[in-house]
């Protein structure tokens, strides 16, 4: 289910495919997908810019970025460059891949959020992207409230900031680690959008099935930021 050109040599033992195949697995068994669907084409040019001339000249207009997941009828392409954050890109996009491949559709916030779920190496403990965690606890600490149907509103990437890809990433780490029900409401998400690409958002399925989502939410990221060994800057 992946094809990898490359600039590069990569043998098929090198760390980066052998990271890829472990994700395609991990991606299936946590999120309860089959092993099967389209391929996914992961592009890797030389250098940044190979790739930056290649996306240009391929799809103008596109904003600078390391990585990217185009998915067309005819193909799901990743196109990165050789660099310091391949392997972490690589983790990204390819997610976008493996989902594209199986669902119907994917509505931006998950598509996004899952990608940064997955983004994170299984050898980190609990699957936490610390930056993110101490991020939205300054947030909450400012009064910040989380908003699922305003994420659901997001239509177009351009659209998504930071703190919405941070938002992202904890709703999926919450709906997949916080309790049975949260777990299964996000899994019996994902196997209705392999059938239907407009099921009813999960918004309104998490607020009829867990009173006080938001609150729980918030528990939840606490209960995260005190999980990290915190490093202190002088």
């Amino acid at each position: 289910q992946m094809l990898v050109v490359s600039d590069v040599e990569l043998r098929k033992d090198h760390a980066l495919i052998k990271d890829l195949i472990q994700l395609r697995q991990d991606v299936a068994q946590e999120l309860q997908l089959p092993l099967e669907g389209r391929d996914v084409v992961v592009y890797v040019f030389a250098d940044k810019s190979k790739y930056q001339k290649y996306l240009d000249k391929t799809y103008p207009g596109l904003p600078p970025r390391r990585a990217y997941f185009v998915g067309t009828p005819r193909e799901l392409a990743v196109y990165t460059f050789w660099g310091d954050n391949i392997q972490e890109d690589l983790r990204h996009e390819f997610t976008h891949g493996l989902l594209h491949a199986q669902l119907k559709d994917v509505p931006l916030w998950l598509d996004e959020g899952l990608a940064e779920y997955f983004e994170v190496p299984r050898s980190t403990p609990n699957a936490v992207n610390p930056e993110y965690a101490r991020k939205l606890g300054i947030a909450i600490a400012n009064n910040w409230e989380p908003d699922l149907a305003r994420l659901e509103s997001l239509q177009d990437v351009i659209q998504m900031q930071r703190a919405d890809y941070q938002e992202a990433w904890a709703w999926v780490h919450f709906l997949l680690h916080s309790s049975d029900d949260s777990h299964d409401l996000l899994l019996n998400h994902l196997q209705e959008l392999r059938e239907n690409p407009h099921p009813t958002p999960l918004s309104v399925a998490l607020h009829d099935t867990l009173p006080e989502v938001n609150s729980r939410y918030l528990a939840h990221l606490a209960s995260l930021n005190s999980v990290q060994p915190v490093s202190h800057q002088h």
